[in-house]
């Protein structure tokens, strides 16, 4: 039997769990793992384009969530020519493009160190919720390389100014200060990190799957010509789609009937706290 380094399950309410599974090696990644994502990212994109997948939760088993590039993995590209490397670069490229342009939302589960390229897996994540033991380092230039392949993402995610520093110096950031520059959206105690993973997910259910879809790519349409005739042009055509859409349509009569759409799959809690929420006529 091949052995296998990750895991996809997807739930009967459309989440889908994609979680790396080499603890002993604190989830290093290497060509084998980095092709199994790949491949799993693959299927979940059609997936989610059709709306058979609502969400996507990344995480990992153990202490760590990953350590970024595995070791026996940077000995062998040591006897890498360029070709060799810019090949390997392409395939880690692929990976975070396709992490980062999935259709539906992300969220990354953080428990413990992401360093190197695992902290361009949580910048091409939407949602990053840590656990305060949560340590995030950009640590490649202490071994002589970059952060290259994942700078655009990280970048992103800090501003310039933020990864300037961080890219520089291989610093580590604890959890609040990943939390203060907005790497990280959420941070809480180790034993409560799966609740406020749930509690995001049945915050993502609750919105309409299309609309997610559309927003998502609106945004990185939008980041990249902010002001643009193109881009204002676009926004209007979007919102017009939505509106004479079903769900658009579904939406709106939901919220004049004051009623839960149809698409909505929240837990008995949230379900409370928005009956409790809702204005009394």
């Amino acid at each position: 039997m091949t052995q296998t380094y990750s895991r996809l399950t997807i739930d009967d309410r459309g989440v889908a769990w994609l979680t790396l599974e080499r603890p002993d090696v604190h989830n290093a990644f290497d060509d084998s793992l980095i092709a199994e994502l790949n491949a799993h990212l693959e299927g979940l994109h059609d997936a989610a384009r059709h709306g058979e997948v609502r969400a996507v939760v990344l995480g990992s088993e153990g202490k760590s969530f990953s350590a970024g590039a595995d070791l026996n993995w940077m000995k062998r590209m040591v006897e890498y020519d360029v070709d060799d490397n810019l090949a390997d670069s392409r395939k880690l490229a692929k990976l975070m493009h396709g992490l980062d342009t999935l259709p539906c939302p992300t969220v990354c589960r953080v428990q413990g160190a992401a360093f190197g390229g695992a902290v361009g897996l949580a910048a091409c994540c939407d949602i990053v919720i840590a656990s305060e033991k949560a340590k995030f380092c950009l640590s490649e230039v202490k071994i002589g390389l970059s952060p290259a392949v994942i700078s655009p993402y990280v970048q992103r995610a800090l501003g310039e100014r933020q990864a300037r520093r961080y890219a520089l110096t291989a610093e580590v950031m604890d959890a609040p200060t990943a939390l203060a520059l907005g790497l990280a959206h959420r941070v809480v105690e180790p034993e409560m990190l799966d609740d406020a993973v749930a509690e995001m997910l049945d915050t993502l259910l609750a919105g309409s799957p299309q609309a997610q879809r559309a927003t998502k790519a609106l945004l990185a349409e939008v980041a990249r010509e902010p002001d643009s005739k193109a881009t204002r042009e676009h926004t209007c055509r979007v919102i017009a789609e939505l509106r004479v859409s079903a769900e658009g349509q579904e939406g709106l009569a939901s919220f004049f009937e004051k009623r839960r759409p149809d698409w909505t799959q929240l837990s008995g809690s949230q379900e409370q706290n928005n009956s409790a929420a809702e204005p009394r006529s």
